[in-house]
């Protein structure tokens, strides 16, 4: 009788069904709301759709997660396609994924004319100099907080050390870093496997927040079934999203086109980002700074402090990247500057988020055939340790635009050494958040640079 009362309960406190509509609206109030970059915007997800409106379970939901942290891309937004998905099959993915993302898109397009535009007034200027610091010791606290739960082993330490030397040292291309971290981790995982076990972030579920409405024993939807049919038209729509901007662009524009290389550009940094944003980021300075100089170093910290500061995804600073780069040399002509800038940033953003749709979209499915638990491979454990050096290599490019604007010969910049070793205590010491460093940096810097 007991067993029979708790299963009316139980049932009687699952939550109702969620239509589209209802879903719509929580997937843009959260587009809105999502700061704190991957970590801060899967804890919000957990908080909102787990613990309180219980729509996932938690089982379900780390399943889901465990998958998204195996794919290049974001995983907080990878996440919130998924379970759009799982919710109202594959337009429920694509409301869920693109309302995650384009509230910041068009927030960083606001921001990057407000930056160009206005970027030499002294209340501008001042608050992208305190911010400069304070984004170099937040890139820092990434390869800290990556390296801790990444090298756990002299083995990982060994890849992640020759990662730096071969970006910092050799300059060596990141795509070929990160092929050479990828065969190393599978020889090692043949040779010595008990030294690329390390797994996935995420443990498995060991907690209940109630029924849900799915739950750990719901079976899988009908379209959340594999089937090859749907495979073959989802890689076909997939390539044709693809091909048909790219193709329109190489007639209009040629291969060498500003737009049509920047599409190229970002696909492949789309296919790289193993490890998140961060570990994309030198390959993007690499390519955007070094190679095309579609903007300046300084531009680049600037871009990387209003992505942190804007809710979604961090590699949205890809936006602010062609934004600058359009804008400056105008692709439209010289009087459509702001016209060349918000067609490029929001190109880019189509090339860099297409392929995390169809990641969920495709492997769903077979995702859902299995609920254990999902690990790391070799390749991606070893690929892992090469972004702490990579992601090293891009902090001491930052601290040295940073501390010495005009290169070694020029003034050494105390101001700025002196807010980014305070962003660092607040970061590593107190653990403040990243917005409010950002926040008191901007400040003092202000401060600094109105008493000059």
């Amino acid at each position: 009788m007991m067993g029979e009362a708790q299963a009316v309960s139980e049932v009687a406190d699952k939550p109702a069904e969620v239509s589209l509509l209802q879903a719509l609206w929580f997937w843009l109030k959260l587009g809105f709301i999502s700061f704190g970059g991957p970590a801060g915007q899967i804890s919000l997800m957990h908080q909102e759709l787990v613990e309180r409106r219980r729509w996932i379970s938690e089982r379900r939901f780390l399943h889901a997660l465990n998958y998204c942290m195996l794919l290049p891309g974001p995983e907080a937004q990878q996440l919130a396609t998924y379970i759009g998905w799982l919710l109202h099959r594959s337009w429920g993915g694509v409301i869920a994924g693109a309302l995650f993302v384009l509230p910041s898109l068009f927030i960083l397009i606001g921001l990057s004319w407000v930056y160009i535009a206005f970027g030499d007034v002294p209340l501008v200027a001042g608050i992208f100099y305190g911010i400069k610091p304070a984004v170099t010791a937040i890139v820092v606290q990434a390869a800290h907080r990556i390296g801790s739960r990444a090298l756990k082993n002299n083995w990982l330490w060994g890849i992640a050390a020759a990662s730096f030397v071969a970006i910092f040292a050799l300059n060596l291309p990141f795509p070929l870093i990160v092929l050479g971290a990828a065969v190393l981790g599978f020889l090692g995982g043949r040779l010595a496997p008990q030294h690329f076990a390390v797994g996935g972030g995420h443990a498995a579920a060991g907690k209940s927040y109630g029924p849900a409405l799915i739950d750990d024993d719901t079976p899988a939807p009908a379209h959340a079934r594999f089937r090859w049919s749907r495979l073959l038209a989802l890689l076909l729509l997939g390539a044709a999203l693809w091909l048909l901007p790219m193709g329109l662009l190489f007639a209009l524009y040629g291969w060498d086109g500003t737009l049509t290389q920047m599409a190229w550009f970002f696909t492949k940094a789309a296919l790289l980002t193993f490890g998140g944003a961060y570990a994309v980021l030198p390959y993007v300075y690499q390519g955007a700074v070094s190679h095309y100089g579609w903007l300046s170093p300084t531009q680049m910290i600037d871009g990387l402090a209003l992505g942190e500061t804007t809710p979604g995804p961090l590699i949205m600073v890809v936006a602010f990247v062609a934004f600058v780069g359009a804008y400056l040399q105008p692709v439209f002509g010289g009087d459509s500057a702001f016209v060349s800038g918000a067609v490029a940033a929001s190109l880019v953003t189509w090339f860099t988020f297409l392929p995390s749709f169809l990641f969920i979209l495709i492997g769903g499915p077979l995702v859902e055939s299995t609920h254990n638990e999902l690990k790391f491979t070799a390749p991606l454990t070893a690929i892992t340790a090469a972004v702490v050096g990579v992601i090293l290599n891009l902090a001491l490019f930052f601290a040295y635009h940073v501390l010495w604007p005009q290169g070694f010969a020029g003034v050494f910049d105390w101001p700025s050494a002196l807010l980014a070793v305070a962003a660092g205590v607040a970061l590593f010491g107190f653990k403040r958040g990243v917005i409010e460093v950002l926040l008191a940096c901007a400040a003092a810097g202000l401060l600094v640079h109105l008493l000059r």
